[in-house]
């Protein structure tokens, strides 16, 4: 009998309200008034009555940095990278385990841009084994390793 029939809610004759509609401020006391939006609504005032809780909890919210870019095109500056580390992995262990065994001096050639990468750069290490790199750009120290590894470095337009 304590339940409404639309989505179970509390009857109203059961609420604290009821209660409360004699007194004259139902709760909220006689000094802060329960307005709806006393502060205003969202982010408002951030710049006046909220100033101190912006600057405090969330400093540099405001103004701007730094220079605009008209029309900026991210195609140009599109580089996909890869380290020296990982030119193995794509390769594969079985293929690698391959080029081992074989005596003639063939090495695996690795088309990085195929694997979606621009650019190698030089973390990591690479194992002594000779291995012939394809792609757009190398680093200083990645073309190091890649030739101190018996290697080659291969650039591709």
């Amino acid at each position: 009998a304590l339940v409404c029939a639309s989505e179970g809610t509390m009857p109203a004759r059961l609420k604290k309200h009821r209660k409360e509609r004699g007194g004259m401020h139902c709760g909220n006391g006689r000094i802060g008034k329960a307005r709806k939006h006393a502060s205003g609504r969202g982010n408002a005032g951030g710049q006046h009555m909220h100033r101190i809780a912006f600057d405090k909890y969330h400093p540099g919210y405001f103004g701007k940095v730094g220079m605009r870019f008209f029309h900026f095109k991210k195609n140009p500056t599109h580089m996909p990278t890869v380290n020296v580390d990982k030119l193995w992995n794509m390769v594969g262990f079985e293929q690698r385990k391959e080029y081992l065994k074989k005596t003639d001096g063939t090495v695996p050639l690795l088309d990085v841009s195929q694997h979606g990468f621009f650019k190698v750069l030089g973390k990591g290490k690479l194992p002594k084994q000779p291995i012939a790199v394809k792609a757009k750009f190398f680093s200083k120290q990645a073309e190091e390793k890649i030739k101190n590894a018996g290697g080659a470095c291969i650039l591709t337009a």
